[in-house]
């Protein structure tokens, strides 16, 4: 499990190949001086609820992954989160789709 730190004070745990996707959709945000809305569903342990966090661009985050390589990144995902994440309710954990495959001579 790696996890999310959102200004030293809040820590979420995400797996490696979530929180890998979540990085690059965040980083595109927040390296565009967005403020935006981000959510996702609680484990059971801390409740079974939804965790809603307002980012900010000038706020630290940090990404802490636990194994030592970075997954393959389907653009797909990517595409898919960064739709939540423009929308009004914010960037929302979705479950992975299947990778589509790239159109010929798009831009990744």
């Amino acid at each position: 499990m790696g996890k999310f730190t959102y200004d030293s004070t809040l820590t979420v745990d995400f797996d490696d190949r979530t929180l890998a996707h979540l990085q690059l959709v965040i980083g595109a945000k927040l390296r565009r001086g967005e403020s935006f809305f981000f959510s996702w569903k609680d484990p059971v342990e801390i409740g079974d609820g939804r965790s809603i966090l307002w980012l900010y661009p000038t706020v630290p985050v940090y990404f802490k992954f636990s194994g030592g390589r970075a997954p393959s990144i389907n653009r797909t995902w990517i595409d898919a989160l960064m739709t939540t994440a423009n929308s009004p309710q914010g960037l929302q954990v979705i479950a992975e789709p299947p990778e589509q495959p790239a159109e010929e001579g798009a831009d990744l």
